[in-house]
């Protein structure tokens, strides 16, 4: 039986941290779910745009598959800011004012209520002198690498509790595998007499057969009944899909590779059943295939 593993990693996983830095508050959050590929998006705080390269060569380098989301907040501290009059707002306020005036009557809006009006005065904080803007944002990398840390451990976590559901869907084919490999149906004496009624069934309504035409009906009749290859493929299958766990790091697609070559050799099975439980064994070994197909989309 497969052991359960911790060395893979799931595609789903959240992170968040929050630091004050000189007068800042900054707020990163990562959040990782399913992807066939690594999609990574963004969305950075005023004043973030040039971390943009770098931020994004940080999570390509520690993830492979997945769609990121990476929101970087920052807010800065008011108490620098300083009130500033948006002029182009103010002339549209004004000549609205002069428009309306002959056409209305109505006394003239005083200067607070001006200056109350959406637009009109802006709130701009204060610059940051180069050193200390320089001084944060190594600050702001040094956050989000602590950040991917803590989504690649949520992200392997994940991955161990999958890992053993995954590991017990193997054992729970190779049980199956077993049986199909064990079936009374498959040994000698039954496989012969089975292929001796069909060829005496075939020579009563086909009397002009010759020998050597009966002799390559024999044959085909073997082949189509003969599952061997399904077993030792699948096999061949449980063993590679160990040995990918075992290994561990991103084998998500490899993983899902031999899903579907476990359900090939399944549906496989099954066209050539000429057993009733035969057939059930090929239908839960199907179903239970799904399971694994499932679970394995998950993984990294």
């Amino acid at each position: 039986m497969l052991s359960p593993t911790k060395k893979l990693a799931s595609m789903t996983g959240y992170s968040r941290s929050t630091i004050s830095f000189d007068g800042a508050n900054v707020q990163c959050e990562i959040k990782s779910v399913n992807s066939r590929g690594l999609d990574i998006r963004l969305r950075l705080g005023q004043g973030l745009d040039a971390l943009e390269p770098q931020i994004r060569r940080m999570l390509g380098d520690r993830l492979t598959r997945g769609s990121i989301s990476c929101t970087i907040t920052l807010q800065r501290d008011v108490g620098g800011a300083e009130l500033v009059i948006n002029q182009q707002a103010l002339g549209a306020v004004l000549d609205a004012i002069d428009a309306l005036s002959g056409k209305i009557e109505a006394d003239r809006p005083r200067l607070d209520g001006i200056l109350s009006i959406k637009g009109v005065v802006e709130t701009r904080e204060a610059p940051m002198n180069p050193e200390a803007e320089e001084k944060l944002q190594v600050a702001i990398i040094a956050q989000i690498e602590s950040c991917i840390d803590d989504l690649l451990e949520a992200r392997q976590q994940e991955g161990a509790r999958l890992s053993d559901t995954i590991c017990a869907r193997i054992n729970e084919i190779e049980n199956l595998t077993n049986a199909a490999h064990a079936h009374p149906s498959r040994q000698r004496e039954v496989f012969v007499s089975r292929i001796s009624r069909q060829l005496a069934e075939l020579n009563d309504t086909a009397t002009t057969l010759s020998e050597e035409r009966l002799h390559q009906e024999a044959l085909l009749l073997a082949t189509k009944a003969d599952i061997r290859e399904e077993i030792d493929r699948l096999y061949s299958h449980i063993d590679a899909a160990r040995s990918l766990i075992a290994n561990g790091g991103p084998v998500g697609r490899k993983l899902d590779f031999l899903s579907q070559e476990f359900n090939r050799e399944a549906n496989t099975l099954c066209s050539k059943s000429h057993s009733v439980e035969l057939t059930n064994i090929g239908l839960d070994l199907k179903s239970t295939i799904d399971q694994l197909r499932e679970q394995v989309a998950n993984i990294e």
